[in-house]
């Protein structure tokens, strides 16, 4: 059995709390330290959580409560102007679920309350300390937490990953911009179905919204980096006027900018990718989710990677009788399938902004592309048909 007991783990947003429940599942007393003041209400854009990322909420309990706050995406689509052209479907599998990220972190963060598991706020990572036999953690606040390992949950932009590895690459801006809202014009599309659409200058997708209207989402060329608060600095005003006139010209994006307000926009800010990270652990800390693996949004994976990853490495720490033989294997058992689904979100990210030529036989080409390139079970079945077994031991190699 392995000998750790306690754990830190800094960063309360997807995978910290998943992360948590999962440790204590597997006996091993877990506290969240998360260095904003409070949960994330009313912050993000919308994400998508794949049946195996659903699958893999199941095994600490909090699938229900996620699924009862999401919309089902039953069906997809291509659209080029006014051409259709409907995605092929993996058979036998759950929908995809979309959430707003608020929201997830809410009951995420409730549901490890209600598991025992203890959230602290306010504490902003500045140091770590390791010894033979602990890792001690300092916070801004001057305050410390000492745990058997240290497990950084912190996003993108992660300070574990630097105190593991100052070499370490950091988040790779893919020259996109997020923004979201919902319309009130009504889309032609059956409830459930996501259709993204290739527009004149931008891509953009949107669904039919539940309690009405429609939800989009734009990717929108950009040639430099805005950080989250540069670009809330900017009027929501102002850039509503630049979708507006970057989706002037299509169906529906028009019709969509122009229904929709500007108190309503919500600004995701820059798009990054994590490019591959060489040490995902050193001594006492590792990294799970974003802070070692963040694929394009593209992928529809980032967060369903994230909670795989948080209850895989729940189980190394289970069943491994050391802590390096614990994250070697963790290591193993993630790295690559995680780089698999990243490099395909990376081939998805160059056509999002197609040229002029490229726009031109796009609606000739769709339907043929779809069928001779696009077979669910190749492309995407390995992804949303993997699960976990919680009771399979985790064998060292």
């Amino acid at each position: 059995m392995s000998r750790v007991s306690t754990a830190i783990v800094i960063g309360g947003g997807i995978a910290g709390p998943v992360t948590a429940m999962a440790l204590h599942r597997a006996g091993i007393a877990a506290t969240v330290h998360e260095a904003y003041p409070s949960t994330a209400d009313g912050i993000g854009g919308t994400l998508a959580l794949a049946p195996n990322g659903v699958a893999a909420l199941r095994l600490v309990g909090a699938d229900e409560a996620v699924t009862a706050i999401a919309t089902p995406i039953d069906r997809q689509a291509l659209a080029m102007g006014r051409r259709h052209v409907a995605l092929p479907a993996l058979a036998g599998v759950p929908p995809l679920r979309v959430v707003p990220r608020a929201a997830l972190h809410r009951v995420l963060h409730d549901r490890a309350v209600a598991e025992g598991v203890r959230i602290e706020h306010g504490k902003r990572l500045v140091g770590v300390r390791e010894t033979a036999g602990g890792v001690t953690a300092t916070f801004a606040d001057g305050s410390t937490a000492t745990a058997d390992v240290l497990i950084g949950a912190d996003g993108i932009h992660s300070t574990v990953r630097t105190l593991i590895d100052p070499h370490a690459p950091g988040p790779r801006f893919t020259g996109l911009l997020g923004f979201e809202a919902v319309a009130r014009h009504e889309v032609a599309a059956e409830p459930g179905t996501m259709t993204f659409a290739f527009g004149r200058r931008g891509y953009y997708l949107y669904w039919p919204e539940p309690g009405g209207g429609t939800r989009w989402g734009v990717n929108l060329p950009q040639e430099r980096p805005l950080s989250l608060t540069e670009a809330r600095a900017v009027p929501s005003g102002e850039w509503l006027a630049r979708l507006r006139a970057a989706y002037g010209d299509d169906d529906p994006g028009r019709e969509l900018m122009r229904t929709s307000s500007a108190e309503e926009l919500q600004v995701v800010g820059s798009l990054h990718i994590m490019p591959p990270v060489p040490h995902w652990h050193r001594g006492r800390m590792v990294l799970v989710g974003d802070a070692a693996h963040a694929p394009s949004n593209s992928s529809g994976q980032g967060a369903s990677l994230a909670i795989e990853s948080a209850v895989q490495l729940a189980r190394c720490l289970r069943d491994l009788p050391d802590v390096p033989a614990a994250f070697a294997a963790y290591e193993r058992l993630r790295r690559d399938r995680v780089e698999k689904v990243a490099a395909r979100a990376a081939r998805i990210n160059r056509t999002k902004a197609p040229g002029p030529v490229a726009r031109a036989i796009m609606p000739v080409l769709m339907p043929l592309f779809i069928k001779a390139a696009m077979d669910p079970e190749k492309t995407v079945g390995p992804e949303q048909r993997y699960v976990i077994d919680w009771d399979a031991p985790v064998a060292v190699g």
